[in-house]
């Protein structure tokens, strides 16, 4: 049996053999685990595999045709082939993703397979035996005899200085297999733990780790445990927070739906250490994709006898429910959430006492975010030691961010702690697109803050952060360039946390608004003012900083404490161009419209005549063929000139 050991992953030997044989039999059928194991794997095939990213994100890039294009070809070939859907591998500027395993041959992807293109990827493959260069991404080098001339996955520049835990098998394998995910190593945590450790040892192992609630907030995970541990109470709750709601983020959505079983082990390995029998999956009801590869999760949990009541003769029972939110972004605050989950309105509650202690239905309860379980198995696994020799003093392991906005390779992207944030936007993420000019990063979602190039060098640290005035948050990394304006920037974080607050606290509900209000009059055009509007502007102007004080010291919640990041950061770093908003009337990156004033080259106007009835205030007159001008007292500066006209003719300044 010493060989079934390595198949499960995870030191087993302390289990009973009776547990261990039920579960390897149950998994892999028969005595023959090792060569059922390695099928799994997929390291020795009898038949070729293409696999389809249809993650979310792949899905909409057009996997679906990929998908059907597969189909479609290996139908007319007459192909012996399996076509197996994953889940997102990350890199998002690349999809739909393609890969190509052929019996004794590596793993080949191809990036950007639309399925007009499908035909000629596998034609290259299965026919002309050299992938098709445009489109080959990289060679996986785990199993199988290597392609000529096709670099490895793990050498792009967008993987090269990654470290995976989270996303490890996220891409790779198939989702809905608990079969494959038991192959590599799946479980084996969760069995070492309940039949060799006692919920004090495992809550010490995960305190010893280092590692932290990687919802935002960065409470030590092992202490959070030991907590609700030493609270008596006949009934306790592990709750994993799947309610993803910053702008820019979908780390949390990703590894549900490409690995949803280590997941659901680190929420199992949670809820023993804690004396938790019930787990609840708090998951936004806009992922069905990722509620639906859940749910066959934990069907087949249960049905392989890893959920349920006394669990492989370990004494330990265990139920998880989904339930399913309404995408309120508040709810994403624990205390918000737990109300939900009891039926009531999303709102928060005063602490103390703090959910550890009195949570979920007045029990102790452990609330921790999707990233947080999914690192719990490899610590499991490999020894806190492992784990907590990666990263920074106070940050361990690694991160997953979401990389969006102006940046050339976009997705996901998992790091080690202590990456700087320029290693990450201009190694991994290239740099920004179309040649322009790097301005800020805003990180940490809508409650974070933005940092200018001069900050770059900073390490990916929760207490680094929070010196340049901004938070790890969830891990949404949003990158803009020199066309960004960092006041409208602001008031769109603004506007967000105002509609999403819950309305319950005053200094949230009434701050907020009035925050947006003065943003709002910042850019806002002189020729939009009555009266004593000018003078109203610089008063609430004046203000804001305090304010933004009052706002953070006097909220109930994390919601409303944070809400004036957004502004406090962009101030700090980009006070010019506040200055040049409120003084000047001028918006230097141009993106401010309403603050433009539009004009027409008459050398260039060829009183085409377009503009005119494009204008929906007929303040651009002037004959047909004949040069136009614009009436700036009519102007509202909507742009739909500047739109139509062909010439170029029209400019803003």
């Amino acid at each position: 049996m010493a060989r079934n050991k390595d198949i499960v992953g995870g030191n087993l030997s302390g289990i009973q053999p009776s547990a261990r044989k039920a579960f390897l039999t149950r998994a892999f059928g028969g005595e023959d685990y090792a060569a059922k194991a390695a099928e799994l794997r997929r390291e020795k095939l009898s038949r070729a595999v293409i696999y389809v990213g249809a993650g979310t994100c792949g899905l909409a890039a057009g996997a679906a045709k990929t998908l059907e294009a597969a189909k479609k070809y290996i139908k007319e070939k007459k192909l012996d082939a399996d076509i197996l859907e994953v889940g997102c591998l990350g890199y998002c500027a690349a999809e739909p993703l393609l890969d190509v395993q052929l019996p004794g041959r590596a793993r080949v992807s191809f990036q950007r397979a639309a399925g007009d293109v499908v035909p000629a990827i596998l034609d290259s493959v299965f026919s002309d035996g050299t992938p098709l260069k445009d489109h080959v991404l990289g060679q996986f080098g785990d199993t199988g005899e290597k392609w000529p001339k096709v670099p490895m996955v793990s050498e792009h520049p967008f993987f090269a200085k990654q470290l995976r835990f989270v996303l490890k098998h996220v891409g790779v394998i198939d989702p809905l297999s608990i079969q494959e995910h038991i192959a590599r190593g799946g479980y084996g945590a969760f069995l070492k733990v309940i039949h060799t450790m006692t919920p004090e040892q495992a809550c010490a192992a995960v305190e010893a780790s280092g590692l932290r609630g990687r919802g935002g907030g960065g409470f030590p995970t092992g202490k959070k445990w030991k907590i609700a541990l030493a609270s008596d109470a006949d009934q306790k709750y592990i709750v994993c927070n799947a309610d993803e709601g910053d702008p820019g983020a979908f780390m949390d959505r990703s590894a549900i739906e490409g690995d949803p079983h280590r997941v659901l082990e680190g929420i199992a390995i949670g809820a023993y250490a804690i004396h938790a029998s019930k787990a609840y999956v708090y998951i936004r009801a806009e992922y069905p994709l990722a509620i639906r590869n859940l749910k066959k999760a934990i069907a087949d949990a249960k049905a392989y006898g890893l959920l349920g009541e006394n669990i492989y003769g370990s004494g330990f029972d265990l139920d998880v429910i989904i339930k399913m939110g309404a995408g309120a972004f508040v709810c994403g605050e624990e205390t918000a959430l737990m109300n939900s989950i009891e039926g009531r309105r999303g709102m928060p509650r005063p602490r103390p006492p703090y959910p550890a202690v009195r949570g979920l239905f007045g029990k102790p309860t452990v609330i921790n975010n999707v990233e947080t379980f999914a690192n719990v198995p490899e610590i499991m696994a490999q020894g806190p030691a492992a784990f907590a020799a990666i990263g920074t003093k106070g940050s361990k392991g690694t991160k997953v961010f979401a990389l969006s906005g102006k940046i050339e390779r976009t997705g996901l992207v998992e790091i080690p702690m202590g990456t700087t944030l320029r290693e990450i936007v201009f190694g991994i993420g290239g740099g920004v697109e179309n040649g322009m000019a790097f301005k800020a990063v805003q990180i940490g979602g809508p409650s974070g803050g933005c940092i200018p190039e001069s900050r770059m060098d900073i390490q990916v640290d929760y207490e680094s952060l929070k010196t340049v005035g901004a938070m790890m948050g969830s891990g949404g990394l949003v990158v803009m360039d020199e066309k960004t304006c960092m006041v409208d920037v602001a008031k769109f974080f603004m506007d967000f946390i105002k509609k999403e607050s819950c309305g319950k606290c005053i200094p949230c509900r009434e701050g907020t608004l009035r925050m947006l209000e003065i943003l709002k009059t910042i850019t806002r055009s002189r020729r939009n003012e009555k009266e004593h509007d000018a003078l109203a502007r610089f008063s609430g102007i004046m203000q804001l900083e305090n304010l933004s004080q009052v706002i953070r010291e006097t909220s109930l919640c994390g919601l409303g404490q944070t809400a004036p990041n957004p502004v406090l950061s962009t101030l700090r770093w980009f006070r010019d161009e506040y200055e040049a908003h409120i003084f000047e009337r001028k918006c230097p990156a141009g993106a401010c419209t309403e603050m433009l004033e539009f004009s027409i080259d008459a050398d260039k106007c060829k009183g085409c005549t377009l503009c005119v009835k494009a204008c929906p205030t007929q303040a651009i007159v002037g004959k047909p063929k004949v040069p136009h001008y614009i009436v700036a007292e009519k102007c509202i500066s909507c742009g739909s000139c500047k739109s139509v006209c062909k010439f170029k003719a029209v400019s803003a300044a």
